[in-house]
């Protein structure tokens, strides 16, 4: 059995290593078109910013190593030209030296990866203007910084490499500008989630500018000039483009493999295109998301990884099946984290799903301890089933922890009602008794089992006071401190029983606090006195990221 593999990094390296595992007589053959076979790709924004030292420390695996450990054939600079099925044969280009050769197959893997969008705007081919994909992008960066003393960077794109590649610059003492065409960065996310990004953003002196697109490049005698969708002109030393990453699929649509409707190359379950003895895995291909059963692209090492394996395994019938992609991912953003798993709210929308919403804020520990921090929890879910749809998580510390947890319980099957049951470790330096996932669940369950009656901070915005009546059961001490909400009848939740006479009856009562806790406690004290009401899911601190994305 002959194998050969078209690119290495996260999907064909791990599949080179799995198949030698699973069989000391395959003859194993990567062809890898860069210098490199196998790096962290995702490690170079923390060597531009000097987090990660070494630059050495990103090279996780040498042609040498994979020779000596796994008795791999691994060509570094050597780029397939093209793939012939009929003849199982590759056509191969030594870089180096310029000669073409001709490799024959029992098993091929792609693992093109994905290339960076780089839109035809004038100027981008410019010496100064980079994307960041592999280690020559990056030493091509580092070197460009010292060699002209840069002082200031537009970056082009609010995704991880954008946001990475921001936070790296500006702990280099660089000015950064940060042009993102979207109403905000981070789309995996929803825009009220995003918020708090932008705020972390601007407080480290970053000029972000959102809903604003670069439009020109041009040298002067100074630099380069960049012209802005906005009628802004600025002068800059460097830009980055992170607009965004496209499958490379050159390979496979030549060879009359069969692509997806997203431009990526169309795989089974076994990672098999639909040529049975060729296999893709990566940022290639089209796999399908777990929430809508559809082809999706999602550029990401960790499916790579495993897609890598299950490949491998099939190559050598040793039958395995990839389970769809999640999506899961998180991303840090100087102090701030911010981290996602399944559907967002905006693409639930954009599929007519059903699905209701919960907000909880809490510490990441038990917040009478030194240090504690507060993350804001986003659930998504079916209103009927309880199945978990998705899930957003931002703060300090912790929001790793909890995405993981719902990540597996959705991956799991639960349920919403399953999370306020889950047994999660604490100890006060760790955890609060009641992890924030379970009061997830428990709000969740409580609005699927009808205990509660909820309200969204866009209702709010909206709100008909000819029919509805806003109540703020906040301390006058928090009000002064975080603000008031608008239009709303000030009246503390340990006050409440005696103010009943004093509450609109032919108006629906929606009740604001700070972070939809207490509200649920004023919600069963009206209805038990006959009123109509509903609490504000995620109380002040939402409603406040709610308007601030509606005022971008």
């Amino acid at each position: 059995m002959k194998i050969v593999i078209v690119g290495g990094v996260a999907g064909g390296a791990s599949a080179a290593a799995r198949a030698r595992r699973l069989s000391e007589d395959a003859d194993i053959v990567v062809l890898e078109r860069g210098e490199y076979v196998s790096f962290a790709n995702c490690g170079l924004p923390y060597h531009i910013g000097g987090t990660i030292p070494l630059r050495q420390s990103l090279i996780l695996k040498t042609p040498q190593e994979f020779k000596a450990r796994f008795n791999i054939d691994v060509r570094v600079r050597h780029e397939v030209m093209s793939v012939e099925p009929a003849q199982k044969t590759v056509t191969v280009k030594n870089l180096a030296t310029g000669e073409i050769y001709t490799e024959t197959w029992d098993r091929l893997l792609l693992s093109t990866g994905a290339a960076p969008v780089i839109p035809p705007i004038p100027g981008v081919a410019e010496p100064g203007v980079f994307s960041l994909r592999s280690i020559s992008d990056m030493d091509a960066i580092l070197a460009w910084i010292a060699e002209r003393s840069v002082s200031h960077a537009t970056l082009v794109g609010g995704g991880f490499i954008g946001l990475e590649v921001m936070e790296a610059l500006t702990e280099r003492g660089i000015r950064v500008t940060l042009l993102d065409m979207g109403e905000q960065v981070m789309a995996p996310v929803d825009p009220e989630m995003a918020s708090a990004l932008h705020q972390e953003i601007r407080e480290h002196g970053v000029d972000l500018r959102l809903k604003t697109a670069l439009k020109q490049v041009s040298r002067t005698a100074d630099g380069l000039n960049v012209e802005l969708s906005s009628g802004d002109a600025l002068r800059t030393d460097m830009v980055l483009m992170a607009i965004g990453v496209k499958p490379e699929s050159r390979l496979a649509v030549e060879a009359g493999i069969v692509s997806g409707k997203r431009g990526g190359i169309q795989v089974n379950a076994n990672m098999q295109t639909s040529f049975p003895d060729i296999y893709a895995v990566g940022d290639a291909v089209e796999t399908l998301d777990l929430v809508f059963g559809e082809p999706a692209l999602l550029p990401l090492a960790g499916p790579a990884n495993r897609q890598g394996r299950i490949a491998a395994d099939n190559m050598l019938d040793r039958h395995s099946q990839y389970r769809g992609s999640q999506g899961t991912a998180i991303c840090k953003v100087f102090s701030l984290s911010i981290g996602s798993c399944g559907a967002s709210e905006k693409q639930l929308k954009a599929h007519g799903a059903r699905y209701e919403k919960v907000y909880v804020h809490g510490a990441d520990r038990a917040s009478y301890y030194p240090g504690a921090t507060m993350m804001s929890l986003k659930l998504l879910f079916d209103p009927i089933s309880g199945a978990i749809l998705g899930a957003q998580c931002s703060g300090k510390n912790g929001v790793d922890k909890r995405i993981d947890v719902l990540a597996v319980a959705q991956r799991a099957g639960l349920s919403v009602t399953d999370l306020e049951h889950m047994e999660l470790t604490y100890a006060p330096p760790f955890n609060s008794a009641r992890d924030l996932v379970n009061q997830a669940g428990m709000v969740a369950s409580n609005v699927i089992n009808g205990d509660t009656a909820i309200c969204h901070a866009g209702e709010i915005v909206t709100m008909d006071t000819e029919r509805q009546c806003l109540v703020d059961i906040r301390s006058p001490g928090e009000l002064a401190q975080f603000g008031e909400y608008p239009n709303a009848l000030a009246i503390p939740v340990d006050e409440l029983r005696s103010h009943l006479d004093s509450l609109p009856r032919d108006k629906e009562i929606l009740i604001g606090c700070q972070s939809g806790l207490r509200g649920h406690v004023a919600l069963r004290i009206l209805q038990a006195h006959g009123f109509r009401a509903r609490n504000l899911s995620g109380g002040y601190k939402t409603w406040q990221a709610v308007v601030q994305a509606m005022n971008v």
